[in-house]
């Protein structure tokens, strides 16, 4: 079983895929994590890689490569990423919303990044509301969708006033049902 974990930024994803994945003993991937490792190699932040991938293709191209590839050779893994439900279609694929406001204080709370984009709670919400326009506009005009589109989903959850491990245990009673 390959699952795959979309969602709006800080609804938890990258947290409840680790988490599930440990349950199920599978492998955990995040496309988020290889996106900040991009960035991170060319010295800039998510959000100019964000940008900077609305122009340049190749950044894409190649975390689609990843999640393809992945989606045809290997089973029993969980994977986060926006898109993952569309390059690995026979996927569970679940989505993760959140209030933004919410989803600000997350990330902003969230010390193990070095976003430097986050200075403030305000801040942050702003770079949440720039970062989905920038995802729309690149996935609109590279593929023709809209991950924020909850018809594509097998498993929609609001994790506003869920912990990781409620979120968890709502996708496993829903996998126990299939």
């Amino acid at each position: 079983m390959i699952i795959t974990v979309s969602g709006n930024p800080g609804s938890g994803k990258s947290s409840v895929s680790r988490l599930l994945a440990k349950k199920l003993g599978f492998r955990h991937y995040s496309v988020g994590d290889l996106m900040r490792t991009l960035a991170k190699r060319r010295g800039i932040s998510l959000l100019d890689i964000s940008r900077k991938a609305e122009k340049d293709r190749s950044i894409d191209i190649e975390l689609d490569k990843m999640q393809t590839d992945l989606g045809k050779k290997q089973d029993n893994f969980i994977i986060d990423s926006r898109l993952g439900f569309h390059f690995i279609s026979h996927s569970v694929k679940v989505f993760l919303e959140v209030r933004d406001e919410v989803a600000a204080e997350r990330i902003f709370k969230d010390l193990k990044r070095d976003e430097r984009e986050n200075t403030s709670l305000e801040k942050t919400l702003e770079n949440i509301k720039r970062r989905k326009k920038s995802e729309r506009l690149r996935y609109r005009r590279y593929y023709s969708l809209d991950c924020y589109n909850k018809k594509q989903y097998d498993l929609i959850l609001d994790t506003t006033h869920l912990s990781i491990e409620q979120v968890v245990e709502k996708i496993l009673e829903f996998l126990e049902k299939r």
